[in-house]
């Protein structure tokens, strides 16, 4: 069950980054709870990405912070977050293709005993089947999407309390969207938390649980993906004035 608002498993407040110059997030605020799903939704170059790097500590903050599970996250790089059950798939699935599939996730598990980190991989694969059947293949014989299922398991390996999904169906044919985002349910239902960033809007709004709109840098729109005026509401975000 998820837990309270007051006490969110992610707490984003006030959060500001950017790359040199350039200021890309103005004050975003965001919340996510245990076990929840919640879709982040906006048109490119809204700044979706940026946001994620901030959060794993792939990108320093200019203002605002974050708190995970209790901790601040000012000043932590990704291999602490990680460490702490913040797992993030970085969009284009991301992988060694010089190395086996299962070589792929026994180094997503590094830091792991190699008895758990053996067992862990064991169950990352059992998500996916058709990558499974390929485990002792090099990356590089899979195909696009396989190898983006291949990039979420190593997400999966670290059995992170909050995974964090870059578009994962970017690339992918409609049959293997479907698969890779079901396992966003099955997650759930384990009690994971997940992060989507996604484009296919009502793909990601039906896994979801509630949904935030980014627009140039800010929060527009926050809801529940059953409200029954959501479309209209997005509509607005992404083309009118419409505030969270």
């Amino acid at each position: 069950m998820p837990i309270s608002v007051a006490e969110p498993l992610l707490d984003i407040h006030g959060l500001e980054a950017g790359y040199g110059k350039i200021a890309v997030l103005h004050g975003v605020d965001m919340t996510i709870g245990a076990g929840e799903v919640v879709t982040l939704l906006g048109p490119n170059g809204a700044g979706k990405t940026t946001l994620l790097r901030a959060i794993s500590g792939l990108l320093p903050w200019n203002a605002g912070g974050v708190a995970f599970a209790g901790l601040n996250l000012a000043g932590i790089g990704p291999r602490e977050t990680a460490r702490r059950g913040l797992a993030h798939v970085i969009e284009g699935h991301r992988i060694f293709t010089n190395q086996t599939v299962t070589d792929n996730l026994l180094l997503a598990g590094y830091d792991v005993p190699r008895a758990e980190r053996d067992a862990r991989v064991d169950e990352a694969l059992s998500y996916f089947p058709e990558i499974a059947a390929k485990r002792y293949d090099r990356g590089s014989t899979l195909s696009g999407g396989q190898q983006q299922m291949l990039a979420v398991a190593q997400g999966l390996v670290r059995q992170p309390k909050l995974l964090m999904l870059d578009e994962p169906s970017a690339g992918l044919s409609p049959v293997l969207v479907d698969r890779v985002l079901a396992v966003v349910t099955k997650l759930q239902k384990t009690g994971t938390a997940v992060l989507l960033v996604e484009q296919l809007i009502e793909k990601a709004l039906a896994v979801a649980n509630r949904v935030y709109a980014l627009a140039q840098g800010k929060i527009v729109l926050q809801a529940s993906t059953d409200e029954a005026d959501l479309p209209r509401r997005l509509e607005h975000a992404y083309f009118g004035s419409e505030a969270a």
